[in-house]
Order: C-alpha cells, then structure tokens, then sequence
C-alpha cells in the first residue's frame, strides 16, 4: 500500500492512501480533528463524567500516525491520570515515515520527539510504559480477529471511513466493542453516517450527534447504558 504524507490545514500532517481514496485525517486538519472528536468528545469526557481515581483503559481502532495516542498521553500528563492505552493496527506505519511527521513541533513539544518515536517502534504484543503515566499495548491483527479481556472505558473508532471499509461497520462490530466497555463506557468516532449510527442504536447504545470537526458537520458519542 502506497502512502504519501501531506499538509493539512492546520499545518499538521496526514497520510493520503491514493489508491483507497483516504487519507489517515482530515485534510482540514489532522489535529484539530483528532483533538475534537477524540480528546474533547472522548477522553477529557470521560474525565469529567466519570471522576475516575483508576486507570482509565482506552482502545483505539486504528493506531495510524499515532496522533491519537499521543494527544491522549499529553493529557495523562497534564491531569495526572493513569491510561493504559490498547492500539489495533494491522497494517503500522514504517519508522521512516513516522520520524517525517511534525505532530510534536505543532504541538509546541519537541520534547516529546523522542517517546513519539518509541510509541511507533516499541515491541509490539506487549505492555510498554511510554512515560509513568502512560502505557501502550500495541497489536498488529485487524480488527475482525481482534480480541482483548480486559474492560475499556473508552474506544476511539479511528477505522477508515465506510466507504474503504465497510466490514468494520457493521453491527457485529460494535457489539464486539459494545460488550467491551465498561457501563457508562464511552464510543466515539468522526462518522456520523445513518446506517453507522442505526447499528449502534440497533444495540444498547444511548447515541449523541455532536458538532463535527473542521469540514466535517457531525460526529458521534456513543454511551453504554448498562
């Protein structure tokens, strides 16, 4: 699969996949994106909701760049929170192109270029602690043969859109990562798409539309209600 980094909006980068038509983020912004719908909807959320005094478990479908991942162990540092973070990729990102991306100079950290780096080449299949607050289990498996015992929090559904692959969209999916969460446990992604959102109603999802990221209308936050 041939990839090209590009320029978002936002002066952060994406990867483009010109033969499946996607690109890893938004073109309007890659971290405005993943701060909108992941950080705010989704971790700094559950933060406020749930007031944990334990470590928070995310899965993230879709490790990609690692923006998400990293974004989320900036903020285990500033709110001193312990995550353990679960990523599912199966196709990783070549460390060639992970040291060509420019998140941590965006992010006013280049003190971070060095963790960023491990975040992508750390042994994959196993807990590896990035910094005291943060953790990350990485496993190279799609998400179809994907399975994990213990309870997350939150999940990021990171996948690539509908349209590129719609076998990660289906109800069987979300019922897998249904049963995962822990009650009031908390789903959220940037497609806001009918069926997408029909499949998660069609189980025991309360679902709230929220306003979407630059260039995108809505997003969705998907609750467990039991």
């Amino acid at each position: 699969m041939q990839r090209q980094i590009i320029v978002t909006a936002d002066g952060s980068h994406t990867i483009s996949v010109p033969e499946m038509n996607v690109t890893y983020h938004s073109i309007h912004g890659a971290i405005q994106e993943s701060r909108h719908v992941f950080i705010n909807a989704g971790l700094l959320y559950v933060l406020k909701s749930l007031k944990p005094s334990y470590t928070i478990h995310i899965l993230e479908i879709g490790l990609g760049t690692g923006l998400n991942a990293l974004l989320s162990l900036i903020e285990a540092e500033d709110n001193q929170q312990q995550i353990c973070y679960t990523a599912v990729e199966p196709d990783p990102l070549l460390i060639e192109e992970v040291v060509e991306l420019n998140y941590c100079n965006q992010l006013n950290r280049p003190d971070l270029q060095n963790i960023f780096n491990s975040l992508h080449s750390c042994e994959w299949e196993k807990e590896v602690s990035l910094t005291p607050s943060f953790t990350i289990r990485k496993t190279k498996q799609s998400l179809l043969h994907f399975t994990i015992t213990e309870t997350q929090h939150l999940v990021y559904f990171d996948a690539f859109a509908p349209m590129a692959q719609p076998e990660l969209w289906t109800k069987e999916v979300f019922e897998n990562l249904y049963h995962l969460l822990s009650p009031n446990g908390v789903l959220v992604t940037y497609c806001s798409k009918g069926d997408v959102r029909r499949a998660m109603q069609s189980l025991k999802f309360s679902i709230e539309k929220l306003p979407g990221p630059p260039g995108k209308r809505e997003m969705l936050r998907a609750k467990k209600m039991d």
